[in-house]
């Protein structure tokens, strides 16, 4: 996975009602629930069918810690679907979603103007339009560049450019990426 990835997921996770299932069988529990089967959930950890059986009986109570983080990610990979539904919904309509990141940003425009790519720390919140193309970008399987040019777009016309106030002309580079945090 991507950081513009992770980052979304990370933001839907704070989205959550409820808290995640705590104990391995619960977790597993609700794994087999949501993936129809013993089967499919244990295709979906790399681990035997049996092997999840022997959670669900409580054989097996403490998993491995590589087996305990995958099932932890799956878990919340798959917890409250609708709660993120909806709060994407609303991000995309009404709210807007806010980037805070640093990285490198340069510049190209008009000759005599500060162009030279320097790290910058930007806290901006973004209109639900550009909420929206990162969401069905994200769900149509964009890769992580692809999010990073819409984030990119969004921040040039609402941070650098002030919603078309200023700097004409302005291409933003966004680059070297040393975290994002996204929140809506």
């Amino acid at each position: 996975m991507g950081i513009f990835t992770d980052s979304l997921d990370r933001a839907t996770t704070n989205t959550f009602t409820r808290p995640l299932p705590k104990s391995p069988h619960a977790q597993m529990r609700f794994l087999v629930k949501t993936t129809k089967g013993t089967r499919a959930a244990a295709d979906l950890l790399n681990i035997s069918q049996r092997t999840v059986e022997r959670y669900l009986t409580g054989q097996i109570k403490t998993p491995r810690p590589d087996l305990a983080a995958r099932l932890t990610d799956e878990v919340r990979r798959r917890w409250q679907p609708r709660v993120r539904a909806r709060a994407m919904q609303q991000a995309a309509t009404t709210g807007g979603i806010t980037i805070e990141t640093r990285a490198r940003f340069g510049f190209t425009a008009a000759p005599g103007t500060t162009d030279d790519a320097r790290i910058r720390l930007i806290t901006q919140h973004l209109p639900p339009d550009y909420a929206a193309r990162l969401f069905n970008a994200h769900t149509a399987g964009a890769t992580d560049q692809q999010l990073q040019d819409i984030a990119a777009e969004g921040l040039q016309e609402i941070y650098f450019k002030d919603r078309g106030q200023r700097a004409p002309g302005l291409q933003v580079a966004f680059t070297d990426i040393d975290y994002i945090e996204l929140d809506f």
